[in-house]
């Protein structure tokens, strides 16, 4: 008995032990690891401070801390050299072959050393953005910083994601970024570990890539001559009559990727068809169904002119295709596929002619048809499609295994996508669409409506409970959409998108059974004195969704 007893303290005097460390040390960490075991102490880095590669680590390992290191060396004026040898006072990296990822790593935070182990040099960039999480705030400054202990808390953290698709979106037809946002942008994403930007380059209201053989889709669809102001509902309505657009060169996009690639971030490019044509079809009105003349749109909306399914339209779409296939290297090309009215295809000569001569019995098989004439011309560029939910209409994916579906529109989508087999990222409207109302106060700025507070985008689980265990190997990942419509300037967007994404990231990432909302709004609150630091125009909304 009196042995249990002296094990029973024992045991106290350790949970004790290691609730004060907890207290001493703060793991504020998002998304959260999924699994992180608190020790005593601090690493605190120096000038003598060193990277070290183990034996069998590739060198490109070494561009996984160049984040790291220019934050060190700016902020703290702390350089991060890489040794020759191994030493303490280190970041020493070695490769684990066993992790389940190529993404996954494990971090084991001594008070003279940093051992990472990864497989891949995308899990050693995630340590070091764990590593940087846990850095005081100011190493997010854009100048060199005096009185800081430059100190992260010992633990061991065993670390690897849930989704191998996690991304954000964002639309630059609605309203323009230039190139330098949409690189800070990326950044963003890569703090918290998202692996893929979804590039919405083309809609009714801008065309945003260079084209070579059909320049006039920029330089007349990529500028439109008014734009709506205040709400869509507002009566009577009221316009801006400025010129407004933009577009990147092809140049201007390899620059991004470039960007994006040193991140381990994969960018996805949407190029929309059949439908949300207007602004490709202002430049080039002979393949639209009408002839035209047909303008870049101003509202917001879906609108009847889409792309004829006459020959010469597949030529002109599949040559777009061929330019957009060589420039981004991901294996999927987004294609849209939503919201296409079928008021146009009804009353023309040529779609009710290819309707006859392909046996399909409506205008819902028609757009099936169209996309998949695409789908089979991106293959043979090496590509696979991804489109919104809308591709599921028409029985296009019992006849194409290899497209994949964006479930925009509920959950339901991606529940029957799965069900046939096919890869599925989950982005539903309810809880992942940014351009949504975060708050009910009043003084809320102007959004397209609805109300998905931080809260519910954490409460969203993106594998469903009604598939089985081999449906639900096609839950790829999760993503949230940020349409501008209404987010004229990048101040706007950056309060629409943050602090949410953050909740975005950790259900991204983490096990479902381990999310706890209280623990991650504490974390929260602690991360964000980084944005502060960077600058960042979050919305203190999660603190009162209600408006009180």
């Amino acid at each position: 008995m009196k042995t249990l007893k002296i094990l029973f303290f024992a045991a106290l005097l350790v949970v004790q032990a290691g609730t004060l460390f907890g207290q001493k040390n703060e793991y504020n960490i998002i998304p959260k690891p999924q699994e992180l075991k608190p020790a005593a102490g601090q690493f605190t880095f120096n000038e003598q401070t060193r990277l070290f590669l183990d034996k069998g680590v590739d060198t490109e390992v070494i561009n996984a801390f160049a984040i790291l290191a220019e934050h060190l060396q700016t902020a703290a004026g702390l350089p991060l050299p890489v040794a020759t040898a191994n030493q303490s006072n280190a970041i020493v990296c070695k490769i684990n072959q066993q992790l389940p990822k190529s993404e996954s790593y494990q971090l084991q935070i001594d008070k003279n050393k940093i051992t990472i182990e990864a497989s891949a040099p995308a899990g050693f960039f995630y340590a070091a953005q764990t590593i940087r999480q846990l850095l005081p705030a100011a190493i997010e400054s854009a100048t060199k910083q005096s009185n800081v202990q430059w100190s992260v808390p010992c633990c061991k953290i065993e670390d690897t994601p849930r989704y191998d698709y996690r991304g954000m979106h964002l639309d630059v037809s609605r309203h323009f970024s230039s190139k330098e946002e949409v690189m800070h942008y990326i950044d963003q994403l890569a703090f918290l570990k998202l692996n893929t930007f979804h590039w919405h380059l083309t809609d009714d209201q801008g065309w945003r890539i260079e084209i070579k053989k059909y320049p006039k889709l920029t330089t007349v669809g990529g500028f439109r001559n008014r734009t709506m102001r205040g709400r869509y509902a507002d009566t009577p309505r009221r316009w801006n009559d400025s010129i407004v657009g933009g577009f990147y060169t092809q140049e201007e996009v390899k620059e991004v990727l470039a960007y994006a690639k040193k991140r381990y971030i994969n960018v996805l490019p949407e190029i929309e068809l059949p439908g949300h044509a207007m602004a490709a079809l202002a430049g080039y009105p002979q393949y639209s169904c009408s002839g035209g003349p047909i303008e870049v749109e101003g509202l917001w909306g879906v609108f009847n002119d889409v792309y004829c399914s006459r020959e010469e339209t597949f030529t002109f779409l599949e040559d777009i295709l061929d330019e957009v296939a060589a420039l981004f290297p991901s294996p999927y090309i987004h294609i849209g596929g939503d919201e296409c009215p079928k008021v146009r295809w009804e009353r023309c000569y040529a779609c009710q002619t290819r309707m006859k001569e392909e046996g399909l019995k409506d205008e819902h098989e028609l757009q099936a048809y169209f996309v998949g004439r695409i789908a089979k011309h991106l293959e043979t560029k090496g590509k696979k499609i991804i489109g919104w939910d809308e591709i599921l209409e028409g029985g296009l994916l019992e006849k194409d295994q290899s497209a994949a579906v964006m479930s925009w529109r509920g959950t339901e989508g991606g529940i029957a996508a799965a069900r046939l087999g096919h890869d599925v990222v989950m982005t539903p409207t309810g809880y992942l669409y940014l351009d949504y109302f975060q708050s009910k106060a009043k003084d809320e700025p102007i959004a397209i409506g609805n109300f998905v507070p931080i809260t519910k985008v954490y409460s969203f689980n993106p594998t469903p409970a009604e598939l089985t265990l081999e449906q639900a190997k096609h839950i790829k990942g999760v993503q949230a959409n940020v349409w501008t419509e209404y987010m004229t300037n990048p101040k706007h967007r950056e309060y629409m998108i943050f602090p949410r994404v953050l909740a975005l990231s950790e259900i991204a990432w983490l096990d479902n059974n381990k999310k706890d909302y209280a623990d991650f709004e504490h974390r929260l609150t602690a991360l964000l004195k980084h944005y502060d630091v960077m600058g960042i125009n979050y919305s203190k909304a999660y603190l009162t969704p209600e408006g009180k």
